[in-house]
């Protein structure tokens, strides 16, 4: 065995130990999510703290909870801004606003909400299409830190303009500066957004399913799984949407080749959305591959 063989082989023992005390210590679980990405989130939290080593960085890590809190985060989902995938919003209005409107009332799960630009986009969405006083939206992370700072709803003002312009680009029936209050360098939601939606810490790796959905949004979340943690996902998702409900993925994410990809049927291609057929066995769409998992 080469020095590098062993350096690496030796990286490889000191993560798993990390990862289970952490797991023992703290209740998060990153054990089954893609090696690469775990080691990708240490080596940037250890740079960040100027520690040398993956030992001392553990030994920091399960006294300072306040560092902890900061490796948490790092996991927690992308912030792509709102409405910035305005062809999704397009297609939400289209596709998905229709059947929601056949309910008398919805509830939507925003799995992955970051610090709170898409889920609020979503509520504004809803209230344009006269749909957010009778529906309910819950926004969870597994960052208590995201969470909270999503639950504010407190964006700096230097986006606005950039947010503008992607409301309109996503189909927005109004003026984007109808939904805050500027104060300063800051933008401040309008509170009667916050109503309808219920923001909370759940773990996708760990946590079960707490409720019926109609649409789950979960985008840009899977990719840092194994398969393992994978499927599991994939059966919480399935478990938690009412029947013909909606799930809603990432542009490079897909149900394809998965243990549950013929319990959907295929929406929109472009926009990944997928629909929870009543059988639990799909059909063959038309100019779409699709293979039993």
């Amino acid at each position: 065995m080469t020095e590098r063989e062993k350096n690496s082989k030796l990286e490889e023992l000191e993560i798993d130990l990390l990862l289970s005390a952490v797991h023992r210590y703290y209740g998060y679980d990153f054990r089954d999510f893609e090696p690469g990405t775990v080691r990708l989130r240490i080596r940037e939290a250890m740079l960040a703290s100027r520690v040398p080593t993956i030992s001392r960085f553990q030994d920091k890590l399960l006294r300072k909870s306040s560092l902890f809190e900061r490796f948490l985060r790092s996991f927690a989902s992308a912030n792509p801004g709102m409405f910035s995938d305005t062809g999704f919003y397009r297609v939400f209005r289209t596709k998905i606003v229709p059947q929601l409107k056949t309910y008398p009332f919805v509830r939507i799960w925003q799995a992955g909400c970051s610090t709170g630009e898409l889920v609020y986009s979503l509520a504004i969405l809803l209230k344009e299409e006269g749909l957010y006083e009778r529906s309910r939206i819950y926004a969870t992370d597994l960052s208590e830190e995201v969470v909270r700072q999503a639950r504010l709803g407190v964006f700096r003002s230097s986006v606005a303009e950039q947010y503008a312009a992607d409301y309109l680009e996503a189909g927005g029936k109004g003026s984007f500066e109808d939904y805050f209050t500027r104060k300063g360098n800051r933008l401040f939601i309008d509170p009667s957004l916050k109503r309808n939606i219920v923001f909370s810490e759940h773990n996708l790796a760990t946590d079960g399913s707490f409720n019926e959905f109609q649409v789950i949004v979960c985008r840009g979340v899977l990719g840092g799984f194994n398969n393992r943690l994978r499927e599991r996902v994939d059966r919480l998702i399935y478990d938690s949407l009412s029947r013909f409900g909606i799930l809603a993925l990432g542009p490079s994410e897909s149900l394809e080749t998965t243990a549950y990809e013929d319990r959907y049927e295929l929406m929109d291609e472009t926009s990944r959305l997928y629909q929870k057929n009543g059988s639990g066995q799909g059909r063959k769409l038309v100019g779409v591959e699709r293979k039993r998992g």
